[in-house]
């Protein structure tokens, strides 16, 4: 189990990798997608390579097991906590369980409710263990359709396949770059409002490659892969080809009262692998999801830039004044050197009502919870840090910057209009790094100056950092300006084009 849950973790599968690559190949040179897939590659090829979190959001581990009859499931499941006691110690997993009366994290990733483990017997000799390791961000997109019922941008949705396709196709609209676009998402159809989800998140256990056996759902899953790439949302919420690498769907009986349809939306770092097991060992026979060949990216050169790109390049280091954050424009690319403060759910909530424990006056928060372990000499050290998604941050955001002079955020995803407005009224910019790429931002990451407020844990604790070279995107400007909020228009209006009945 502890080899299962590293592996998952550091090294993304075969059949994801392969979906990633074809994106890849289909972007345009140049773009910001580009970039972002240029950087999501290396990030997986890093990750691999170092035995480290593809992303640094554990989110919630779900492991599905089949035994044998007479397995002894209560020590199957101390093994399996066990195992990922082990794993976050050594830095594959962040502790990422945490109370949710008191707000306190367990360190270990285990709690009530976490992990979460099925267990099905069958008449075979051999167990099937499979991990999906699910971040928050697009936990936090997946949605539930109750049918009838009129669906924004497509009209009316009965109870019909044709309502089922719009309910999956707005579900792809309504994550945007939230969820870490390009994506993956799995859809159940049918069941109550809780069998409904778990439908839609075994379906994330199928192969990307593989076919349905039911005629009518494996014309729904050709028609929402083929229709969501022409949304234009795109890699990161940032434009462009590739925003859904798979659709997958399954149905069950319901009841004559209800019509569920539930979607679980999965990002590209897509963590998700099983083995079979030897039932009186428990060792590994053979592995899932590794059919074929082994795709790296180190030496693809299909993400160079365009001749004709002329895209801005800025350096920026704190303390910034209003006058350079009033110079930098939607697109473009800022790299930051010097310090960096992250701040994420419970730090914004406390700064609220407290001062901050240090001067933030022209400095740059990052939404961001890292992996962190501590050597012997007691010395900190990050094994992990991209960004989270900043949309929960907004009701804070825009108040924060002004009480503390903060000049500029970072995270993924974009905010929403409170800060947008903010952003022009005090002179600050909004970054936009990119979603999942935990090592290649750690490998910016040069120093850990401290920590403050380490009450409320490793993810939501103020490390201060001192970083080099770290790039993202300006996507929210002092001006007003904001990509999300110009990929959310056209997209909708690209959406609202699917009105018409396309299944009998």
């Amino acid at each position: 189990m502890y080899e299962l849950v590293v592996e998952t973790s550091t090294n993304l599968p075969y059949d994801v990798r392969r979906a990633i690559k074809e994106a890849k190949e289909r972007e345009n040179k140049g773009t910001r997608a580009a970039l972002s897939l240029s950087t999501i590659t290396e990030n997986i090829d890093m990750a691999d390579e170092h035995v480290l979190p593809i992303c640094q959001d554990t989110g919630m581990l779900t492991f599905e097991i089949k035994v044998p009859v007479g397995a002894n499931q209560i020590k199957m499941k101390e093994a399996i906590h066990s195992a990922i006691r082990q794993a976050t110690k050594d830095g594959k997993l962040r502790p990422n369980s945490v109370d949710s009366l008191t707000g306190e994290n367990s360190g270990d990733n285990i709690g009530p409710g976490t992990p979460i483990i099925h267990f099905e017997q069958r008449e075979k000799d051999y167990i099937d263990a499979r991990l999906i390791i699910k971040g928050g961000g697009c936990e936090n997109k997946n949605i539930q359709y109750s049918l009838p019922m009129e669906i924004e941008g497509l009209g009316r949705a009965g109870r019909d396949l044709d309502g089922i396709r719009k309910c999956v196709l707005h579900s792809v609209y309504q994550a945007q770059g939230q969820g870490c676009s390009a994506g993956f998402i799995g859809v159940g159809i049918g069941g109550d409002r809780i069998s409904s989800y778990e439908l839609a998140k075994k379906q994330l256990l199928r192969d990307v490659n593989d076919e349905n056996e039911n005629e009518k759902l494996a014309q729904l899953e050709d028609y929402i892969l083929e229709k969501a790439n022409t949304l234009g949302i795109g890699t990161m919420g940032f434009g462009g080809e590739a925003t859904l690498l798979g659709c997958k769907a399954g149905s069950m009986n319901r009841l004559p009262a209800s019509f569920f349809v539930s979607v679980a939306y999965n990002c590209w770092a897509f963590r998700r692998l099983g083995a079979t097991l030897d039932a009186e060992t428990g060792s590994i026979q053979e592995w899932m999801y590794k059919d074929g060949e082994k795709i790296t990216f180190a030496d693809d050169k299909s993400d160079q830039k365009d001749e004709s790109d002329e895209r801005k390049e800025v350096v920026l280091q704190a303390p910034i004044t209003e006058e350079q954050i009033r110079e930098l424009k939607v697109g473009d690319v800022v790299i930051i050197n010097g310090d960096l403060h992250t701040g994420r759910d419970a730090i914004h909530h406390h700064l609220m009502d407290h001062d901050a424990p240090i001067d933030l006056d022209g400095q740059i928060i990052y939404h961001c919870g890292p992996v962190m372990l501590k050597d012997k000499q007691g010395e900190w050290h990050v094994k992990a840090a991209g960004p989270t998604t900043s949309i929960r941050e907004e009701p804070y955001q825009g108040d924060i910057m002004k009480k503390f002079g903060i000049r500029a955020v970072i995270g993924k995803g974009g905010m929403g209009p409170k800060t947008l407005k903010a952003l022009e009224e005090h002179g600050g910019v909004y970054l936009n790094a990119i979603g999942g790429a935990a090592q290649y931002y750690a490998d910016c990451i040069k120093k850990v100056d401290g920590v403050d407020l380490m009450e409320f844990g490793i993810p939501e604790a103020m490390w201060h950092l001192k970083v080099e070279g770290f790039a993202a995107i300006v996507t929210m400007d002092s001006h007003g300006n904001s990509l999300h909020e110009d990929v959310d228009k056209t997209s909708f209006e690209r959406l609202a084009k699917h009105k018409e009945k396309v299944f009998a």
